[in-house]
């Protein structure tokens, strides 16, 4: 499974920003698929996940401002982040769980300016 994150760059504090996963394969067949965010000096930190019958759950930074979805046909997880802040500044990675794995995106680099 191959995932390729991309859709991040430099957005002024309040602003929205949209990030995209494209999929190898058929996202269908996942367990899941989430977001998750590494800023420098922290760990990677959980933000949101969607699995497999389309339930969604989020962590508390993010609940009410970002939204995840899919689409199937293309293949494609989305992020849809809203009144972004600057500590959202962040490499932002899309993950899927298969057969007992996650695999990882490369990561797409969001910064928010104040």
């Amino acid at each position: 499974v191959q995932l390729q994150a991309f859709g991040g760059g430099l957005v002024q504090a309040g602003g929205p920003l949209r990030l995209s996963c494209g999929a190898s394969r058929s996202i269908v067949s996942f367990k899941s698929m989430g977001w998750y965010r590494q800023s420098p000096g922290k760990e990677r930190e959980f933000l949101a996940r969607i699995i497999a019958n389309g339930d969604t759950d989020y962590s508390d930074s993010v609940k009410g401002r970002f939204t995840i979805s899919r689409d199937i046909a293309k293949r494609t997880l989305y992020l849809q982040a809203s009144s972004l802040k600057p500590e959202d500044t962040a490499v932002y990675y899309c993950s899927a769980a298969l057969g007992g794995y996650l695999f990882w995106g490369q990561g797409t680099l969001v910064t928010v300016s104040s």
